[in-house]
């Protein structure tokens, strides 16, 4: 095996897939990175849940396979100049050289590295990666942070004709957006696809899609569209050179529309104000809450045009902020979790947003002013 190529592109193709490769007492070679040199160089990492794929160009002298310690590879790499690097494998060891650098490294076979499951590329829906960044982002940090409902761990995607609708809960707050495709297959009409995505899938489908565009990259390079390809256990991300694989959570999700509130409530109350400042009181409510009960009161009295938001604590003393709104509808007040609201209101870039109150009892809504793709919803805590 024996390759050359600048070490800005092999920088950009090992950032993409160091990330995932890790210590495994039980299989040490998963903290390799697997170099293998054909038609083109390719980088593979696994964790056997999800396997990453990185192309780079550069000039091929002799094709060959190996593996090489992926943290070592890459801290290495790193350090170098941005000239050429010669790469060549001798008696199972890598020679790299690149100006007056030169190193070597120990490699392992690369028969002992997994093998990571091939999915056809035929039907695929892509996004603006930019986009779709943005509407993970909105909903993944409802997710469920442990296992205990295996379901409810992932990020739900609903494929319908025209748009996929991502969604997450971990019982206690909801996240909803929905998202256009850009490409979609033909034979795609009213078929309802439905999956659950691991949250790391989806963190690690980010983290690689913005490696890539932090490394300029030449214009006559693919526009940076994210492509998503299902089979029935298993999605395929591919963006650029870059593809990542991994399974799907099984299991049915829950039918979380039957706790969305209903628009046509008589009783509800409209609030319109500035996010920022909502976050501001929020934070200075929050430092008088009750320990791992996180509450803060939300009053919107009609008469006065103002949210009421305070928190007393016993120990600590108490806080009031009162800020001006807009609002619709009846007097309604409301105790939340602050952290669960405020995860929602950081989430969204958006100068305003808007709270839907039925009651004391009811999920509160909240969404962004002027959009209707979004939804964030947040169980009271009852007194």
């Amino acid at each position: 095996m024996k390759f050359s190529c600048t070490q800005e592109n092999l920088k950009k193709g090992l950032l993409n897939i160091v990330h995932v490769a890790g210590k495994n007492i039980n299989l040490p070679i998963l903290s390799n990175v697997l170099i293998e040199v054909s038609n083109n160089i390719k980088f593979t990492s696994t964790d056997l849940e999800i396997g990453v794929v990185s192309s780079v160009r550069g000039k091929i002298e002799k094709e060959g396979k190996t593996t090489i310690n992926a943290k070592l590879f890459t801290d290495y790499i790193n350090l170098l100049p941005n000239k050429r690097v010669d790469v060549e494998l001798i008696n199972n060891e890598i020679l790299i050289k690149c100006e007056n650098y030169k190193t070597k490294i120990n490699a392992e076979n690369a028969d002992d590295y997994p093998i990571i499951p091939a999915i056809e590329k035929e039907n695929y829906y892509s996004f603006e990666f930019e986009e779709f960044k943005k509407a993970v982002n909105e909903v993944i940090f409802a997710a469920a942070a442990d296992e205990t409902r295996i379901e409810l761990s992932g990020v739900y995607f609903e494929f319908h004709q025209n748009e996929l609708i991502l969604a997450a809960t971990d019982s206690y707050r909801l996240a909803e957006r929905k998202i256009k495709y850009k490409e979609k297959p033909e034979e795609q009409k009213d078929i309802i696809k439905k999956i659950i995505i691991p949250t790391k899938t989806l963190q690690e489908a980010i983290k690689i899609s913005s490696t890539s565009q932090d490394i300029e990259v030449s214009s006559d390079e693919p526009n940076h569209k994210i492509k998503i390809y299902i089979t029935e256990n298993q999605i395929l991300f591919t963006y650029d050179e870059v593809e990542l694989v991994s399974r799907v959570i099984e299991g049915q999700y829950p039918d979380y529309r039957q706790i969305i509130p209903s628009t046509d409530e008589k009783n509800r109350t409209l609030v319109s104000i500035g996010r920022q400042d909502l976050i501001r009181a929020i934070k200075a409510s929050s430092l008088f809450s009750k320990a791992n009960i996180n509450d803060v009161h939300f009053d919107f009295p009609k008469a006065k045009n103002q949210a009421v938001i305070s928190s007393v604590g016993s120990q600590k003393g108490e806080s009031t902020v009162e800020l001006p709104i807009e609002i619709i509808g009846m007097d309604n007040g409301v105790v939340l979790n602050y952290k669960y609201l405020l995860d929602g209101l950081n989430s969204l870039n958006s100068d305003e947003v808007v709270l839907e109150i039925v009651n004391s009892n009811t999920p509160v809504s909240l969404k962004a002013k002027n959009r209707q793709d979004y939804l964030y919803i947040i169980m009271p805590i009852r007194q």
